[in-house]
């Protein structure tokens, strides 16, 4: 099972979006050179205002999301307790002071391959009333295109239950909650990520 844990945050005011950049490359660099067990990497992703993550500014920012792709939930206790502590404390704490606001959620990969990398994000609900089983089904095993559903486990804010990545459309006659242009800057070289 592949579980990624995914944290969205937006820069604070005044924040030069090259120094936060800089400031979350150092991060995951850091967390790259001592991966907790059970870290499989990790990915930075640039998009526009996501609908669930408010500005306290009451304005649209660009917004990060950061996935840190595990083996399994246990591999998220590791992962909190690495990215405080030790050589990846300093570089946390360095980009954390330079955010405005954040939420996470788990997901857990359902179909497709964790390791594509977007260039197009669509959140979605599965339909009211339809199985689980079916609702995958919908995303078949071959594509036309690479992609990855993402399907949420556990939340601390108001995120959407789904996410495909990589796919330009989605199936018929689902609609998406949002579509999200997505710009990788950062990625785990060897990792799931």
């Amino acid at each position: 099972m592949t579980l990624a844990y995914v944290f969205w945050h937006t820069p604070g005011p005044g924040v030069v979006r090259g120094e936060y950049e800089a400031a979350l490359q150092r991060f995951h660099d850091a967390l790259q050179a001592a991966s907790p067990a059970g870290f499989l990497g990790s990915r930075v992703l640039r998009c526009q205002s996501v609908p669930w993550l408010t500005s306290p500014l009451a304005r649209p920012l660009p917004t990060y999301e950061d996935w840190y792709f595990l083996t399994g939930s246990a591999a998220l206790d590791a992962l909190e307790e690495a990215a405080v502590t030790g050589r990846r404390q300093q570089p946390h704490d360095a980009v954390a002071r330079l955010a405005a606001t954040g939420t996470g959620g788990l997901y857990r990969l359902r179909r497709g391959d964790a390791a594509v990398v977007p260039r197009r994000a669509h959140w979605l609900a599965k339909p009211s009333g339809e199985a689980y089983e079916a609702f995958y089904r919908r995303f078949g095993e071959d594509p036309a295109e690479p992609f990855a559903l993402w399907s949420r486990q556990m939340a601390i804010g108001p995120t959407p239950e789904f996410c495909l990545q990589g796919a330009d459309t989605i199936p018929s006659p689902l609609l998406p909650y949002a579509t999200l242009a997505v710009d990788p800057l950062w990625r785990m070289p060897d990792g799931a990520g």
